[in-house]
């Protein structure tokens, strides 16, 4: 029972278009509260032709319900569900930067190649998004057994800082929360998904870490190995290719690159990574083992460079700016005087 409540409504000024997708359109807005209160957010809004569906309207909403209590520095964080003329929306975190898709074409047209040791960090923060997921139990913890099963490049964001962020768990399956078709229709991309993603199989959290391992070598090859001209040619390539050996692809690839990509791209859910927390685990001890390894300001650095951002300036050189250190004996002096 809530010890009172407080009625309250907000205002959203749509800013500008973001992105534009099949089923949803996403705009940056300002949310206005009291005493000129202004902050910026995300606006997810499905598309017309999808408004009046319902099995759609649930999932929207599931969607918003089960991303509200995901609250980690590498998902983004969903604010608010809310409704305007019958259409429902959702407010979220708004990510100054780019998803995967959108870095990969700017190193390709920039002939740059994205450091091994930026690859593996990019794919270990979505190894931790993805274990806290897993892991997350309802308010009488009980697993909600999670799985996003659309971890790819368009649904994991780079912020300037250089955050990374897991986002769009609209065809996440997890108890109570969205319709599943699971076993009837396909959901995802067909050259991220698991092999039993890609054949009509139940998945569990392993689904996912394949799904990373796909990640993973598109970012260190530049290319992702499984696409195919069509979305079946790309599943038959799931489902059939076999897994090669990455050292041959790419000289920085070394033994242990290896076997983690291996470990994760295991056509046998058996043999894969048995949670998100095990995979983080070894990306984190390959960069870190030897001592001082990549962070977000490395990446955030490298991520400004790129897209020509300027980096914060450091403040002038006058007194003003200066600390001041202030001596217990020149506080007593003053005092006296």
């Amino acid at each position: 029972m809530a010890l009172f409540s407080i009625q309250n409504d907000f205002r959203y000024d749509i800013v500008r278009k973001i992105f534009e997708g099949g089923m949803g359109i996403v705009y940056e807005a300002e949310q206005h509260g009291a005493r000129d209160f202004i902050k910026r957010v995300a606006i997810k809004i499905i598309r017309p032709n999808y408004a009046q569906q319902k099995m759609f309207i649930e999932n929207f909403v599931g969607e918003a319900k089960l991303v509200a209590d995901l609250i980690h520095t590498n998902i983004v964080q969903t604010y608010h569900l809310g409704e305007t003329n019958g259409a429902a929306f959702i407010a979220m975190e708004l990510i100054r930067g780019v998803n995967l898709e959108q870095f990969t074409h700017q190193l390709a047209d920039k002939k740059r190649t994205l450091p091994k040791e930026l690859a593996v960090f990019i794919t270990s923060r979505v190894a931790r998004g993805l274990a806290y997921a897993h892991a997350k139990a309802d308010k009488n913890n009980k697993p909600l057994g999670i799985v996003h099963r659309d971890v790819s490049f368009k649904n994991i964001m780079i912020a300037f800082e250089g955050d990374v962020k897991l986002t769009d768990f609209g065809i996440a399956k997890a108890k109570g929360f969205l319709t599943d078709q699971e076993g009837e229709v396909v959901a995802g991309k067909p050259d991220y998904m698991s092999p039993e993603q890609a054949d009509f199989q139940i998945t569990d959290q392993r689904s996912d870490l394949f799904s990373v391992g796909v990640v993973l070598a598109h970012l260190l090859l530049g290319r992702n190995i499984f696409k195919g001209a069509n979305a079946e040619e790309s599943r038959n390539r799931i489902m059939n290719q076999p897994i090669p050996d990455f050292r041959s692809l790419d000289s920085r690839i070394d033994d242990r690159l290896n076997d983690i990509l291996h470990h994760c791209l295991a056509h046998d859910p058996n043999r894969r990574y048995a949670t998100g927390e095990q995979l983080m685990h070894d990306l984190e001890v390959y960069i870190y083992g030897a001592g001082y390894g990549p962070t977000n300001e490395t990446l955030g650095k490298f991520i400004r460079e790129l897209f020509g951002q300027e980096a914060p300036k450091a403040l002038p050189d006058e007194p003003e700016f200066k600390t001041i250190v202030l001596e217990e004996t020149a506080r007593i002096r003053s005092r006296k005087n």
